[in-house]
Order: C-alpha cells, then structure tokens, then sequence
C-alpha cells in the first residue's frame, strides 16, 4: 500500500496544478436576485423538479416481488397485482425520460448564452447561469449513479413492455393512452438500456450544438473553464474553508465537464497540451472527494471519457488512471 501511495504522489505531483481561471464562481452563495430570475425563467424551470426526481430515484424499490409471482405463479390476481406496481413504477420511468426531453430543450439555450462570443465575458456576465448549467451537470452524474444501482428499473420495464407484447393493457385506459404508442416505449427502452442515460443525453445535445453552430471551440473553453474554476474551488478549500457539499457538488461537475469536454474536443481532454490538467483532477478527487462518490467519479472518467486510451494519451496518464480504479 506504500508502495502505491508513493508511486501515485509521484505520478499526480509531476506537472504543476492548472491554471487559475479567470472566472469565479461563488458556489456557496449562490442566491439568484428577482432581476436574475426574470432573466433566466426560460432555464430555471429546467432544475425545479431535480430534488425530486433524485429523491424517487433514490426510493426505487422495483417491482421484482411481485413480476416472480405473476410469472412463477400465474393468475388474474398475481398478474393484476404485478401490473398495479409496475404500472405505477412506469409512471415515474416516464417523469425521468420527459426530464430528459426537457434538457435537450434547455441545454441549447444555455450554451448559445454562454458560448457563443467571448467565452469568460459572457461567463461573468451571466454567473447564474453558470451556476445553473453547473448544477444540471451535477444532476447528470448523480442520477446516473443512482441508476446505475438500481437494475429493478430495466427489469420492471421488461416486464412493461412484455405486457404491452401480450396485448395485457387492452382494459387499461389512461396508462394504455400515454403508453401504448410503441415509438415511445421503444425510446424509453433505449434510454433505460444507457448505463449514464442523462451523461449520454448531455453530450449528445451538446455535440449537435458545436456541430449546428461550429463553435467546438468556444464550448470546450466553456466546460474547461468550468473544470478548472471547480477543481480551484475543492483545492483552495484548506485557505477558504466551505461546506461539505460544495466540495462534492465541485467534484462532481468537475468530472463531468471533462467528460464531455472529452468527447466534444477532437483532441480530448488527456493530451499534454490540454487546458484540463487529469492528474491535479484525480489527485482533487482522492485529497477532496467523501467516499460515497471517489469510486464513482473515478470510473466515471476512466469508462465515459473517450480518448484515455488513445495513442495521444501520455502513458503517465494511463497509469494513473488504471492504478486509481
């Protein structure tokens, strides 16, 4: 373990920290003025539901009790019962999908702002706005960690859709309404097969921006200056002391901002002459991190990021990351 320790201070301490980003973000009084909020209504409604959402995701019991016994016990009253639950389950599968329909429709308007022009102008300009893309890709990593460990979901939702094959709905009338339609129970049924379904939606909306807009760029300054003003926040913390919270809530949009700075930047976020410095994140995440999260934001960067192993990628990098996992 020694061993370890050393070879991996040896490894994070090779190049020096990033550098100090121009913009500050004030993550610990983050209240938004009426003027604000006025302003930015068009976005704000966007994060309203995220507590709540986390919360049932949290709560996810599945309906695995009763799917085995309508199916190793099959009768009216088994199967009805099963379909009580898994109906209701369903229903909060769909709220989860539609909050995922919604940032495809808010994302956009956020990185136009933000993005489009003079990168840290308009990120000083407009820091509630900031605050608000920070928080969604907070949202992002911990609903995906959430799914992640919760298999009930795939399994309740099989269980749906077998239903639906059977033609078992056709006395079910509200549910069968919103639900029938086999276009979106097959949308649903990809978005739910996704490991990280908010990550993938997240960078895929983001990818068609830079794509629609050509401004790869100006979005990867964004999201690199993001990293850089988190990772900053997490390591200044001993000289200016901050809540637990605002540690992890750092940690996680830092991890993924450079995930899908990875995966926008032709180059990707592990090359030497990256603006993002991989071995001062990881040596953050293992100094800062609580332990609930540390394995989770490792993996996240070492299985989601797309150019680790890259022949670009020093082999210090390699190392490092394979050594943490």
């Amino acid at each position: 373990m020694g061993n370890f320790l050393s070879q991996f201070n040896v490894l994070v301490n090779r190049e020096h920290d990033s550098n100090v980003p121009d913009v500050q973000l004030d993550f610990e009084n983050s209240s938004m003025t009426d003027e604000d909020a006025e302003s930015y209504s068009n976005v704000l409604h966007m994060l309203e539901p995220t507590a709540d959402l986390l919360e049932l995701l949290r709560s996810y019991d599945g309906c695995g009790e009763y799917i085995r016994q309508a199916i190793g016990s099959p009768s009216p009253e088994t199967e009805s019962e099963a379909w009580t639950h898994v109906s209701q389950a369903v229903l909060k599968l769909k709220m989860f999908h539609r909050y995922a329909t919604s940032i495809e429709n808010c994302l956009p308007q956020i990185l136009h702002t933000l993005c489009i022009g003079d990168v840290n102008k308009n990120l000083e300009r407009h820091q509630p706005l900031a605050r608000i893309l920070c928080q969604l890709l907070d949202f992002v990593f911990e609903f995906d960690s959430l799914k992640m460990r919760t298999p009930q979901i795939q399994n309740d939702f099989s269980y749906y859709r077998r239903c639906l094959s059977r033609g078992k709905l056709a006395n079910d009338g509200d549910l069968k309404s919103a639900m029938s339609e086999d276009e979106l129970a097959n949308k649903l049924s990809f978005f739910y097969a996704q490991p990280t379904p908010m990550l993938k939606t997240v960078t895929e909306v983001t990818t068609a921006f830079v794509e629609k807009h050509r401004v790869g760029r100006s979005v990867s300054e964004c999201l690199s200056t993001l990293a850089s003003v988190c990772y900053h926040t997490v390591s200044n913390s001993k000289k200016k002391p901050q809540r637990p919270e605002t540690t992890a809530f750092c940690l996680r949009v830092m991890v993924i901002a450079i995930i899908i700075y990875d995966h926008i930047d032709p180059q990707g976020a592990f090359i030497k002459s990256s603006p993002i410095n991989i071995k001062s994140s990881v040596k953050a995440i293992h100094s800062h991190g609580n332990t609930s999260d540390t394995p989770n934001l490792i993996s996240a960067l070492r299985y989601n990021t797309k150019h680790l192993n890259d022949s670009s990628t020093p082999k210090t990098i390699k190392t490092l990351m394979a050594s943490v996992a």
